[in-house]
């Protein structure tokens, strides 16, 4: 429900949007295409441990987002405001994003640091923003406007690669390396440029609340509470366990995908970015579809549904040997990509509590996060000691038991 004083606005959701169009900039130019081949090709290019060193940086940045996302979220719910707080860390993944461009060959450790605290903006940012979905509509329309955001930032990524793809034409050869840090700027220009209109166009409730200076400590102590009380929010509690699971399995997929392509299958950079683009264009058809049949059919029956097509995709991915044919798994992958995030983030928001909204979504945050450094690591170490295929196989089991677990949440 939303306050009186705020009440819902198409100009206030598209602002809202529009933040899932500015930061799917970086995330598509910084973690899945343009950087972690250049951090691997150029900046670690005289280790053999690129991958691991990715891995590293990767894994670090998101354990540090899983242990502070609670606590942050329970400082914005105490009344220091969510609007600051995803201002400061939007200015510090937008800041060092930037200066990406200025690391180049055997700047290893300038290029972890930097890709560490540009990923720690980036995800905490998202435990403020998420929290906004549940003032800006009303519980009838969750679906569909957290859809909505998805698809927005579909068209975002999609938008940033077709800029993109002339800069890596050239590929990771020397004369071209300008262009490829260059695509790190623009990653940076247009995640603040289209973040402004959420700044601008969307009340925070809490404005007017001043930072205390034992916010951290009440910050903990709010989670530990929520900790002690977690046994009246069984619900809630099941629900963020499968949520922890199958996201495993989403975000690996997600994350090695372009590794996979360029590895297993030989796709060369432009391939990779058509395969990405793909992706894209068919999520935001995906986000807004399942935005949509979950109003309709129900949250939890949507999710399952999206969560049966990643089944599906894995199982095709296993034995594909062909290029073309991949790419028509891309299509599947973004589909099924936009409607389990959303249908994820619209659930949520349903079973968590009011009062404790950002808390909450502290908590979805951490174990989004927190299993995002073990998936990593599951498929690396299968695929190092089989094969990629292999990997594929182990993702699959923790979706299935993400979805087993899924089944014994109770939903509206």
């Amino acid at each position: 429900m939303t306050h009186p004083e705020y009440p819902i606005s198409r100009g206030k959701i598209l602002s809202w949007t529009l933040f899932d169009f500015a930061n799917t900039a970086f995330y598509v130019l910084i973690l899945t295409v343009g950087y972690p081949l250049y951090f691997k090709k150029i900046v670690a290019a005289a280790s053999d441990q690129g991958d691991a060193l990715w891995g590293i940086s990767f894994s670090a940045s998101m354990l540090i987002v899983a242990l502070i996302s609670p606590v942050l979220g329970a400082v914005a719910d105490y009344g220091a405001g969510k609007k600051r707080f995803l201002g400061l860390f939007t200015i510090l993944c937008i800041g060092a994003t930037a200066a990406l461009f200025f690391v180049e060959q055997n700047m290893i450790a300038q290029g972890m640091v930097l890709l560490i605290l540009a990923n720690i903006g980036f995800e905490a940012g998202l435990v403020f923003y998420d929290a906004f979905l549940p003032e800006i509509t009303t519980e009838r329309t969750y679906g569909r406007v957290s859809g909505y955001g998805f698809a927005m930032g579909y068209v975002g990524s999609l938008a940033t690669l077709m800029i993109a793809l002339p800069l890596y034409a050239g590929g990771f050869e020397v004369e071209n390396l300008g262009n490829v840090r260059l695509s790190f700027l623009i990653a940076a220009g247009m995640f603040f440029l289209f973040a402004l209109p959420l700044f601008i166009a969307v009340p925070d409730r809490q404005r007017s609340a001043s930072l205390r200076s034992d916010f951290l400590a009440i910050g903990v102590g709010r989670v530990i509470s929520t900790f002690r009380e977690f046994g009246r929010y069984r619900n809630v509690g099941r629900f963020l366990l499968a949520y922890f699971l199958y996201i495993d399995a989403v975000n690996t997929i997600i994350v090695f995908s372009s590794i996979f392509a360029d590895e297993t299958l030989r796709l060369d950079v432009e391939e990779i970015i058509i395969f990405f683009a793909i992706v894209q264009t068919s999520a935001m058809a995906g986000s807004v579809l399942f935005g949509v049949l979950a109003d309709k059919l129900g949250h939890k029956r949507s999710l399952n549904m999206s969560l049966v097509l990643w089944l599906i995709i894995l199982v095709i991915a296993y034995f594909i040997e062909d290029k073309t044919a991949f790419f028509g798994v891309g299509v599947l992958a973004g589909v099924a990509l936009g409607s389990s995030q959303s249908s994820s983030r619209s659930l949520m928001s349903t079973l968590v509590p009011k009062e404790k909204k950002t808390e909450f979504f502290g908590f979805y945050s951490f174990f989004g996060k927190a299993s995002a450094v073990i998936g990593p690591i599951v498929f690396g170490v299968v695929s190092s000691n089989v094969n990629q295929r292999a990997a594929l196989l182990a993702v699959g089991v923790l979706l299935l038991a993400g979805m087993v677990l899924l089944r014994r949440v109770e939903s509206r």
